[in-house]
Protein backbone atom coordinates (compact mmCIF):
# COMPACT_ATOMS: atom_id res chain seq x y z
CA UNK A 1 0.00 0.00 0.00
CA UNK A 2 1.27 3.77 -0.88
CA UNK A 3 1.82 5.83 2.09
CA UNK A 4 1.30 9.28 1.58
CA UNK A 5 3.84 12.19 3.22
CA UNK A 6 2.61 15.51 3.39
CA UNK A 7 4.65 18.21 5.17
CA UNK A 8 3.48 20.77 7.53
CA UNK A 9 5.28 24.27 8.09
CA UNK A 10 6.15 25.15 10.23
CA UNK A 11 4.86 22.35 12.35
CA UNK A 12 5.89 18.96 9.95
CA UNK A 13 3.15 16.35 9.83
CA UNK A 14 2.96 13.51 7.76
CA UNK A 15 -0.30 11.49 7.24
CA UNK A 16 0.80 7.92 6.97
CA UNK A 17 -2.13 6.03 5.72
CA UNK A 18 -1.14 2.75 6.77
CA UNK A 19 -0.02 3.46 10.38
CA UNK A 20 -3.47 5.68 10.77
CA UNK A 21 -5.10 2.19 8.86
CA UNK A 22 -3.44 0.04 11.49
CA UNK A 23 -3.80 1.83 14.36
CA UNK A 24 -7.53 2.98 13.82
CA UNK A 25 -10.02 2.64 16.91
CA UNK A 26 -11.98 4.99 19.25
CA UNK A 27 -10.98 7.49 21.70
CA UNK A 28 -11.44 10.30 23.52
CA UNK A 29 -10.66 14.02 22.26
CA UNK A 30 -9.28 14.92 25.46
CA UNK A 31 -10.95 18.65 25.90
CA UNK A 32 -10.18 17.41 29.39
CA UNK A 33 -8.64 14.65 31.62
CA UNK A 34 -10.39 13.08 33.34
CA UNK A 35 -12.53 12.77 30.73
CA UNK A 36 -16.92 14.01 31.79
CA UNK A 37 -17.78 10.72 31.25
CA UNK A 38 -15.75 10.00 34.23
CA UNK A 39 -17.77 12.73 36.30
CA UNK A 40 -20.25 11.71 38.94
CA UNK A 41 -23.01 12.53 41.01
CA UNK A 42 -20.90 12.46 44.21
CA UNK A 43 -19.82 15.98 43.10
CA UNK A 44 -22.26 18.53 43.73
CA UNK A 45 -23.35 22.04 44.15
CA UNK A 46 -21.93 22.70 47.47
CA UNK A 47 -18.49 21.11 46.10
CA UNK A 48 -18.52 23.21 43.14
CA UNK A 49 -19.50 26.50 45.47
CA UNK A 50 -16.45 26.20 47.72
CA UNK A 51 -14.40 25.61 44.38
CA UNK A 52 -15.72 29.27 42.96
CA UNK A 53 -15.33 30.52 46.30
CA UNK A 54 -11.46 29.60 46.66
CA UNK A 55 -11.17 32.20 43.57
CA UNK A 56 -11.85 35.05 45.95
CA UNK A 57 -9.00 34.25 48.37
CA UNK A 58 -6.65 34.21 45.89
CA UNK A 59 -6.58 30.54 44.58
CA UNK A 60 -5.82 32.08 41.20
CA UNK A 61 -5.69 35.79 40.00
CA UNK A 62 -5.71 35.00 36.12
CA UNK A 63 -8.12 36.10 33.97
CA UNK A 64 -11.26 33.35 33.64
CA UNK A 65 -13.40 31.85 30.69
CA UNK A 66 -16.61 32.11 30.03
CA UNK A 67 -19.02 29.70 28.16
CA UNK A 68 -22.41 29.95 27.44
CA UNK A 69 -24.65 27.14 25.98
CA UNK A 70 -27.86 28.29 24.01
CA UNK A 71 -29.91 25.16 23.31
CA UNK A 72 -32.29 26.26 20.88
CA UNK A 73 -32.21 25.55 17.52
CA UNK A 74 -34.61 26.22 14.96
CA UNK A 75 -34.18 23.11 12.66
CA UNK A 76 -32.43 19.80 13.24
CA UNK A 77 -29.53 18.42 11.51
CA UNK A 78 -29.42 14.76 11.31
CA UNK A 79 -25.63 14.59 12.20
CA UNK A 80 -25.62 16.39 15.00
CA UNK A 81 -24.65 15.16 18.73
CA UNK A 82 -24.74 18.71 20.41
CA UNK A 83 -27.37 19.26 23.84
CA UNK A 84 -30.22 21.18 21.87
CA UNK A 85 -33.88 21.65 21.59
CA UNK A 86 -35.90 22.32 18.44
CA UNK A 87 -38.05 25.01 18.32
CA UNK A 88 -39.15 27.97 16.31
CA UNK A 89 -40.61 29.67 19.45
CA UNK A 90 -38.49 32.34 20.55
CA UNK A 91 -40.32 33.17 23.93
CA UNK A 92 -38.83 30.40 25.45
CA UNK A 93 -35.47 31.59 25.17
CA UNK A 94 -37.46 34.42 26.86
CA UNK A 95 -37.47 32.20 29.95
CA UNK A 96 -34.45 30.67 29.43
CA UNK A 97 -32.59 34.07 29.66
CA UNK A 98 -34.46 34.61 32.90
CA UNK A 99 -32.45 31.20 34.65
CA UNK A 100 -29.20 32.46 33.16
CA UNK A 101 -29.38 35.50 34.61
CA UNK A 102 -30.24 33.72 38.22
CA UNK A 103 -27.54 31.38 37.33
CA UNK A 104 -24.47 33.98 36.87
CA UNK A 105 -25.99 35.86 39.37
CA UNK A 106 -25.17 32.99 42.22
CA UNK A 107 -21.73 32.41 40.35
CA UNK A 108 -21.23 36.15 41.03
CA UNK A 109 -21.73 35.76 44.46
CA UNK A 110 -19.75 32.68 45.24
CA UNK A 111 -16.92 34.27 43.50
CA UNK A 112 -16.95 37.54 45.50
CA UNK A 113 -15.98 39.74 43.12
CA UNK A 114 -16.46 41.22 39.94
CA UNK A 115 -13.74 38.92 37.96
CA UNK A 116 -11.69 39.42 34.60
CA UNK A 117 -12.58 37.56 31.62
CA UNK A 118 -10.57 36.77 29.01
CA UNK A 119 -12.24 34.50 26.80
CA UNK A 120 -16.00 34.33 26.41
CA UNK A 121 -17.59 31.65 24.15
CA UNK A 122 -21.55 31.18 23.50
CA UNK A 123 -22.18 27.91 21.78
CA UNK A 124 -25.57 25.11 21.09
CA UNK A 125 -27.75 24.49 19.36
CA UNK A 126 -27.59 28.07 17.77
CA UNK A 127 -26.73 31.32 19.84
CA UNK A 128 -27.74 32.84 17.00
CA UNK A 129 -31.06 31.87 17.43
CA UNK A 130 -31.54 34.49 19.95
CA UNK A 131 -32.82 37.93 18.71
CA UNK A 132 -30.66 40.92 18.77
CA UNK A 133 -32.65 41.95 22.17
CA UNK A 134 -32.24 38.96 23.37
CA UNK A 135 -28.38 38.83 22.64
CA UNK A 136 -28.42 42.69 24.31
CA UNK A 137 -30.15 40.94 27.78
CA UNK A 138 -27.78 38.59 27.99
CA UNK A 139 -24.66 40.85 27.57
CA UNK A 140 -25.64 43.14 29.96
CA UNK A 141 -26.20 40.60 32.82
CA UNK A 142 -22.73 39.42 32.00
CA UNK A 143 -21.21 42.75 31.84
CA UNK A 144 -22.88 43.90 35.22
CA UNK A 145 -20.84 40.95 36.50
CA UNK A 146 -17.81 40.13 35.30
CA UNK A 147 -15.24 42.46 33.68
CA UNK A 148 -14.65 42.02 29.70
CA UNK A 149 -11.19 42.46 29.28
CA UNK A 150 -10.35 45.02 25.74
CA UNK A 151 -7.81 42.11 24.88
CA UNK A 152 -9.69 38.83 25.25
CA UNK A 153 -11.28 36.82 22.52
CA UNK A 154 -14.88 36.79 22.46
CA UNK A 155 -16.41 34.06 20.26
CA UNK A 156 -19.41 33.00 19.16
CA UNK A 157 -20.77 29.77 17.11
CA UNK A 158 -22.96 31.28 13.78
CA UNK A 159 -25.61 29.15 11.60
CA UNK A 160 -25.42 31.33 8.23
CA UNK A 161 -28.71 30.00 7.08
CA UNK A 162 -30.03 32.49 10.05
CA UNK A 163 -28.29 35.41 10.34
CA UNK A 164 -28.21 38.74 7.92
CA UNK A 165 -25.36 41.08 7.80
CA UNK A 166 -27.21 43.50 10.39
CA UNK A 167 -27.06 40.77 12.80
CA UNK A 168 -23.20 39.99 12.31
CA UNK A 169 -23.11 43.73 12.67
CA UNK A 170 -24.74 44.26 16.01
CA UNK A 171 -22.49 41.08 17.13
CA UNK A 172 -19.08 43.25 16.62
CA UNK A 173 -21.26 46.02 18.98
CA UNK A 174 -21.78 43.82 21.45
CA UNK A 175 -17.82 42.76 21.39
CA UNK A 176 -17.66 39.56 19.81
CA UNK A 177 -14.16 39.32 18.04
CA UNK A 178 -14.28 35.73 16.46
CA UNK A 179 -16.81 33.26 15.09
CA UNK A 180 -17.20 29.60 14.22
CA UNK A 181 -19.21 28.86 11.07
CA UNK A 182 -20.87 25.80 10.57
CA UNK A 183 -20.60 24.91 6.92
CA UNK A 184 -20.15 20.72 6.70
CA UNK A 185 -20.10 20.11 3.40
CA UNK A 186 -21.78 22.85 0.12
CA UNK A 187 -22.74 19.75 -1.59
CA UNK A 188 -26.76 19.89 -2.11
CA UNK A 189 -26.93 15.97 -1.98
CA UNK A 190 -25.29 15.78 1.49
CA UNK A 191 -26.75 18.63 2.99
CA UNK A 192 -30.61 17.28 1.98
CA UNK A 193 -29.31 13.79 3.87
CA UNK A 194 -28.50 15.83 6.50
CA UNK A 195 -31.32 18.53 6.67
CA UNK A 196 -28.83 21.24 6.54
CA UNK A 197 -29.54 22.92 3.42
CA UNK A 198 -26.98 25.97 3.31
CA UNK A 199 -25.51 27.86 0.76
CA UNK A 200 -22.59 29.68 -0.41
CA UNK A 201 -23.83 32.85 -0.85
CA UNK A 202 -25.40 32.80 2.57
CA UNK A 203 -22.67 31.87 4.02
CA UNK A 204 -20.46 34.52 2.42
CA UNK A 205 -22.30 36.87 3.31
CA UNK A 206 -21.85 36.46 6.63
CA UNK A 207 -17.88 35.80 6.27
CA UNK A 208 -17.84 39.60 4.31
CA UNK A 209 -20.05 41.20 7.13
CA UNK A 210 -17.49 39.35 10.04
CA UNK A 211 -14.53 41.54 7.73
CA UNK A 212 -16.68 44.25 7.81
CA UNK A 213 -17.55 44.40 11.35
CA UNK A 214 -14.00 43.91 12.37
CA UNK A 215 -13.94 40.61 13.46
CA UNK A 216 -10.04 39.15 13.98
CA UNK A 217 -10.81 35.58 13.17
CA UNK A 218 -13.35 33.37 11.16
CA UNK A 219 -12.94 29.76 11.73
CA UNK A 220 -15.04 27.27 9.79
CA UNK A 221 -16.76 23.44 10.61
CA UNK A 222 -16.34 20.65 7.83
CA UNK A 223 -17.59 17.44 8.51
CA UNK A 224 -16.07 13.85 6.69
CA UNK A 225 -17.95 10.86 6.75
CA UNK A 226 -21.61 12.03 5.99
CA UNK A 227 -23.90 10.39 4.07
CA UNK A 228 -23.34 10.26 0.26
CA UNK A 229 -20.03 11.77 0.35
CA UNK A 230 -17.17 10.02 -2.12
CA UNK A 231 -13.68 10.32 -2.25
CA UNK A 232 -13.68 13.54 -4.37
CA UNK A 233 -17.21 15.17 -3.27
CA UNK A 234 -15.66 17.21 -0.44
CA UNK A 235 -12.81 18.35 -3.16
CA UNK A 236 -14.85 21.07 -4.03
CA UNK A 237 -16.45 22.74 -0.42
CA UNK A 238 -12.72 22.49 0.52
CA UNK A 239 -11.57 24.13 -2.54
CA UNK A 240 -14.62 26.54 -1.83
CA UNK A 241 -13.62 27.19 1.96
CA UNK A 242 -10.31 27.75 1.13
CA UNK A 243 -11.13 31.06 -1.60
CA UNK A 244 -13.43 32.54 1.11
CA UNK A 245 -10.00 32.56 3.13
CA UNK A 246 -11.13 32.06 6.80
CA UNK A 247 -8.84 32.21 9.29
CA UNK A 248 -9.23 28.55 10.56
CA UNK A 249 -10.89 25.19 9.72
CA UNK A 250 -11.67 22.46 11.37
CA UNK A 251 -12.24 19.02 9.48
CA UNK A 252 -14.00 16.80 11.82
CA UNK A 253 -14.45 12.95 11.44
CA UNK A 254 -18.45 12.30 11.59
CA UNK A 255 -19.17 10.14 14.79
CA UNK A 256 -22.39 8.01 13.62
CA UNK A 257 -23.87 6.83 16.95
CA UNK A 258 -27.12 6.51 16.50
CA UNK A 259 -28.20 4.95 19.63
CA UNK A 260 -26.43 7.58 21.81
CA UNK A 261 -27.34 11.03 19.43
CA UNK A 262 -31.37 9.79 18.60
CA UNK A 263 -31.08 12.39 15.15
CA UNK A 264 -28.96 10.14 13.46
CA UNK A 265 -31.05 7.60 13.04
CA UNK A 266 -32.83 9.77 10.52
CA UNK A 267 -29.57 8.62 8.34
CA UNK A 268 -29.32 6.28 6.04
CA UNK A 269 -26.56 4.23 7.22
CA UNK A 270 -26.46 2.48 3.42
CA UNK A 271 -25.28 5.83 2.52
CA UNK A 272 -22.10 6.55 4.85
CA UNK A 273 -18.46 6.09 3.50
CA UNK A 274 -16.93 3.25 3.98
CA UNK A 275 -14.01 3.48 5.86
CA UNK A 276 -11.47 3.33 2.93
CA UNK A 277 -13.26 6.03 1.34
CA UNK A 278 -13.26 8.05 4.42
CA UNK A 279 -9.91 8.04 4.62
CA UNK A 280 -9.44 8.93 0.99
CA UNK A 281 -11.51 11.96 1.34
CA UNK A 282 -9.63 13.32 4.98
CA UNK A 283 -6.18 12.20 2.70
CA UNK A 284 -7.40 14.47 0.01
CA UNK A 285 -8.87 17.39 1.83
CA UNK A 286 -5.84 17.42 3.98
CA UNK A 287 -3.05 17.54 0.57
CA UNK A 288 -5.53 20.57 -0.28
CA UNK A 289 -5.28 22.54 3.14
CA UNK A 290 -1.69 21.77 2.97
CA UNK A 291 -1.25 23.18 -0.67
CA UNK A 292 -2.81 26.09 0.24
CA UNK A 293 -0.96 27.23 3.24
CA UNK A 294 -3.18 26.10 6.33
CA UNK A 295 -0.89 24.76 9.09
CA UNK A 296 -1.95 21.41 11.06
CA UNK A 297 -2.35 22.36 14.66
CA UNK A 298 -3.48 19.69 15.80
CA UNK A 299 -5.98 16.64 15.76
CA UNK A 300 -8.55 18.28 13.36
CA UNK A 301 -7.57 21.99 13.10
CA UNK A 302 -5.61 24.04 10.52
CA UNK A 303 -4.55 27.60 11.04
CA UNK A 304 -3.20 30.16 8.77
CA UNK A 305 0.55 30.40 9.32
CA UNK A 306 0.37 33.84 10.53
CA UNK A 307 -3.11 32.68 12.93
CA UNK A 308 -2.84 33.37 16.94
CA UNK A 309 -3.06 29.41 17.27
CA UNK A 310 -0.37 28.89 14.97
CA UNK A 311 1.92 30.89 16.75
CA UNK A 312 0.77 29.83 20.07
CA UNK A 313 2.13 26.01 19.06
CA UNK A 314 5.54 27.49 18.09
CA UNK A 315 6.01 29.02 20.93
CA UNK A 316 4.85 25.78 22.61
CA UNK A 317 1.74 27.72 24.58
CA UNK A 318 -1.33 26.17 23.22
CA UNK A 319 -3.53 25.27 25.17
CA UNK A 320 -6.66 22.78 24.63
CA UNK A 321 -9.70 22.94 27.40
CA UNK A 322 -13.69 21.95 26.60
CA UNK A 323 -13.89 24.22 23.52
CA UNK A 324 -11.50 22.93 21.91
CA UNK A 325 -7.21 24.32 21.14
CA UNK A 326 -6.96 28.10 22.85
CA UNK A 327 -4.09 30.47 22.98
CA UNK A 328 -4.56 31.42 26.45
CA UNK A 329 -2.81 29.73 29.62
CA UNK A 330 -4.81 27.20 31.44
CA UNK A 331 -7.35 29.40 33.07
CA UNK A 332 -10.28 28.64 34.80
CA UNK A 333 -13.58 28.14 32.46
CA UNK A 334 -17.03 28.67 34.20
CA UNK A 335 -19.88 27.24 32.20
CA UNK A 336 -23.32 29.15 32.35
CA UNK A 337 -26.27 27.51 30.70
CA UNK A 338 -27.97 24.00 30.41
CA UNK A 339 -25.25 20.91 30.42
CA UNK A 340 -22.57 23.49 30.07
CA UNK A 341 -19.17 21.90 31.53
CA UNK A 342 -16.23 24.33 33.58
CA UNK A 343 -13.24 23.32 35.06
CA UNK A 344 -12.54 25.30 38.41
CA UNK A 345 -8.81 25.13 40.08
CA UNK A 346 -8.61 21.04 40.47
CA UNK A 347 -12.40 20.68 39.48
CA UNK A 348 -14.71 19.35 37.06
CA UNK A 349 -18.24 20.40 36.85
CA UNK A 350 -21.52 19.87 34.43
CA UNK A 351 -24.65 21.40 34.85
CA UNK A 352 -28.21 18.99 34.44
CA UNK A 353 -28.50 18.12 31.24
CA UNK A 354 -32.40 18.86 31.30
CA UNK A 355 -34.28 22.14 31.09
CA UNK A 356 -36.38 21.18 33.29
CA UNK A 357 -33.95 20.18 35.97
CA UNK A 358 -31.86 23.17 35.45
CA UNK A 359 -34.86 25.34 35.63
CA UNK A 360 -35.80 23.35 39.34
CA UNK A 361 -32.34 23.89 40.72
CA UNK A 362 -32.62 27.77 39.95
CA UNK A 363 -36.24 28.21 41.29
CA UNK A 364 -34.73 26.55 44.43
CA UNK A 365 -31.47 29.39 44.39
CA UNK A 366 -29.18 26.12 44.19
CA UNK A 367 -26.30 26.21 41.50
CA UNK A 368 -27.99 23.41 38.70
CA UNK A 369 -24.87 21.05 38.87
CA UNK A 370 -25.67 17.59 37.99
CA UNK A 371 -22.53 16.23 38.47
CA UNK A 372 -18.40 16.77 38.91
CA UNK A 373 -15.23 15.60 40.08
CA UNK A 374 -12.47 16.73 41.95
CA UNK A 375 -8.82 15.83 40.41
CA UNK A 376 -6.84 13.46 42.31
CA UNK A 377 -2.69 14.32 42.29
CA UNK A 378 -2.44 11.41 39.50
CA UNK A 379 -5.09 13.35 37.43
CA UNK A 380 -3.45 16.48 37.52
CA UNK A 381 -0.19 14.73 36.87
CA UNK A 382 -1.53 12.74 33.67
CA UNK A 383 -3.49 15.90 32.44
CA UNK A 384 -0.42 18.01 32.10
CA UNK A 385 1.24 14.69 30.24
CA UNK A 386 -1.92 14.47 27.89
CA UNK A 387 -1.77 18.72 27.96
CA UNK A 388 1.67 18.81 26.62
CA UNK A 389 1.39 16.45 24.26
CA UNK A 390 -1.99 18.00 22.47
CA UNK A 391 -0.99 21.15 22.31
CA UNK A 392 3.09 20.69 21.95
CA UNK A 393 4.19 17.42 20.42
CA UNK A 394 6.52 17.29 22.99
CA UNK A 395 6.96 16.32 26.58
CA UNK A 396 9.99 17.15 29.30
CA UNK A 397 10.78 14.61 30.99
CA UNK A 398 12.88 16.73 33.57
CA UNK A 399 10.01 19.64 33.64
CA UNK A 400 7.39 16.62 34.97
CA UNK A 401 9.44 15.35 37.22
CA UNK A 402 10.80 18.97 39.13
CA UNK A 403 7.07 19.84 38.94
CA UNK A 404 5.20 16.62 40.52
CA UNK A 405 8.56 15.54 42.42
CA UNK A 406 8.08 12.15 40.94
CA UNK A 407 10.69 10.13 38.43
CA UNK A 408 9.15 9.53 35.46
CA UNK A 409 10.53 5.89 34.80
CA UNK A 410 9.28 4.83 37.99
CA UNK A 411 5.23 6.55 37.95
CA UNK A 412 5.23 5.57 34.52
CA UNK A 413 6.43 2.04 34.32
CA UNK A 414 3.38 0.42 32.85
CA UNK A 415 3.18 3.04 30.53
CA UNK A 416 6.96 2.66 29.12
CA UNK A 417 6.55 -0.59 26.99
CA UNK A 418 3.56 0.58 25.08
CA UNK A 419 5.86 3.90 24.56
CA UNK A 420 8.56 1.68 22.95
CA UNK A 421 6.27 0.23 20.83
CA UNK A 422 4.61 3.59 19.74
CA UNK A 423 8.74 4.41 18.76
CA UNK A 424 9.43 1.31 17.08
CA UNK A 425 6.59 2.19 14.59
CA UNK A 426 7.88 5.81 14.63
CA UNK A 427 4.91 7.46 16.08
CA UNK A 428 7.42 8.79 19.02
CA UNK A 429 11.02 9.06 19.88
CA UNK A 430 11.97 8.69 23.01
CA UNK A 431 15.50 9.39 24.80
CA UNK A 432 14.38 9.20 28.72
CA UNK A 433 14.71 13.06 28.79
CA UNK A 434 12.00 14.28 25.96
CA UNK A 435 9.05 12.24 24.40
CA UNK A 436 8.36 13.83 21.21
CA UNK A 437 5.68 13.07 18.74
CA UNK A 438 7.00 12.32 15.39
CA UNK A 439 5.65 13.97 11.82
CA UNK A 440 3.96 10.05 11.65
CA UNK A 441 2.25 10.48 14.92
CA UNK A 442 0.54 13.77 15.00
CA UNK A 443 -2.64 12.63 13.32
CA UNK A 444 -2.54 9.91 15.49
CA UNK A 445 -1.81 12.16 18.84
CA UNK A 446 -4.53 10.99 20.67
CA UNK A 447 -3.57 7.58 20.21
CA UNK A 448 -0.41 8.75 21.67
CA UNK A 449 -2.41 10.38 24.42
CA UNK A 450 -4.36 7.39 25.42
CA UNK A 451 -1.59 5.78 26.63
CA UNK A 452 -1.21 8.17 30.14
CA UNK A 453 -4.76 7.69 30.60
CA UNK A 454 -4.81 5.50 33.83
CA UNK A 455 -8.67 5.70 34.03
CA UNK A 456 -9.21 4.48 30.18
CA UNK A 457 -7.04 1.23 31.32
CA UNK A 458 -8.35 0.37 34.72
CA UNK A 459 -12.19 1.60 35.02
CA UNK A 460 -14.85 1.02 32.35
CA UNK A 461 -16.78 3.37 30.90
CA UNK A 462 -20.55 3.35 28.58
CA UNK A 463 -19.24 6.29 27.12
CA UNK A 464 -18.90 5.78 23.47
CA UNK A 465 -15.90 7.55 21.71
CA UNK A 466 -15.27 8.91 18.07
CA UNK A 467 -12.55 7.29 16.11
CA UNK A 468 -9.52 8.76 16.34
CA UNK A 469 -9.36 9.16 12.59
Amino acid sequence: MMTAHFAFTPTLCVFDRELIETLEGAGPRYTSYPTADRFHAGFGMQDYAACLAQRSIGANHRGISLYVHIPFCNTICYYCGCNKIITKDKSRADAYIDYLEKEIMLVAQQLGCREKVIQLHFGGGTPTFLSDEQLDRIMGVINRHFELLPEGEFSIEIDPRKVGRDTVLHLGRLGFNRMSIGIQDFDPAVQQAVNRLQSEEETQLVIDAAREAGFKSISVDLIYGLPKQTAHSLEATVNKVIAMSPERIALYNYAHLPTVFLPQRRINESELPDSTTKLDILQNSVQQLNDAGYVFIGMDHFAKPNDELTRALEQGRLQRNFQGYSTHADCDMIGLGVSSIGKVGASYSQNEKELDAYYAALDAGRLPVMRGMTLTADDILRRSVIQALMCRFSLSVCAIEETFAINFADYFAEELPRIRELQQMGLVSFDGDFLMVEPKGRFLIRNIAMVFDRHLRERETKARYSKTI
